[in-house]
C-alpha cells in the first residue's frame, strides 16, 4: 500500500500555506465547509501526491503520510498485530470513503483511507 496523501497539520493554517505556496509554488482550495484546504503540488502528469492542510488539533505542527488500503478494517487489524495502535478510530468522509489515524512501534503518526467503492454506473 503506498502513499497517496499528505496532510500538513498546522497551528497556524494560513501562514503555512502563504510559506508553501511562496517557497515550493503549491496551490491551495477550500474543501467543502471544513477547516481543510487541498495542495496541489506540481502537475498531474509528474510522479507525486498532493496533499492538504488543515489545523492541527493539538497545535504541534506534523506531516502525516496517508495510505489507500483495500480494507480499512483489515488495514488496522495489521497494523495492531504489528505492534501499532489506532489513534483515531475510522470516520467517514461523506462522499469520499473512511480513514482512521494510527502509529508505529516508535510513535510514528500515519493515516489510513479507504475510498468509495467505484460507481459501476460512472464512464458507462
Amino acid at each position: 500500500m503506498r502513499p497517496i496523501h499528505f496532510e500538513c497539520q498546522s497551528p497556524d493554517p494560513a501562514s503555512t500555506m502563504e510559506f508553501f505556496s511562496k517557497a515550493l509554488g503549491w496551490e491551495f482550495e477550500g474543501w467543502h465547509d471544513f477547516p481543510y484546504w487541498l495542495a496541489t503540488t506540481g502537475p498531474e502528469e509528474q510522479p507525486g501526491i498532493n496533499g492538504a492542510v488543515m489545523p492541527a488539533p493539538d497545535s504541534q505542527p506534523r506531516t502525516v503520510m496517508v495510505m489507500e488500503v483495500p480494507d480499512i478494517v483489515q488495514a488496522l487489524e495489521g497494523v495492531t498485530s504489528a505492534g501499532g495502535e489506532m489513534v483515531m478510530p475510522v470516520q467517514d468522509i461523506p462522499g469520499v470513503g473512511q480513514s482512521a489515524y494510527c502509529r508505529d512501534p516508535q510513535g510514528l503518526l500515519f493515516g489510513l483511507f479507504q475510498g468509495l467503492p467505484a460507481d459501476p454506473s460512472e464512464g458507462s
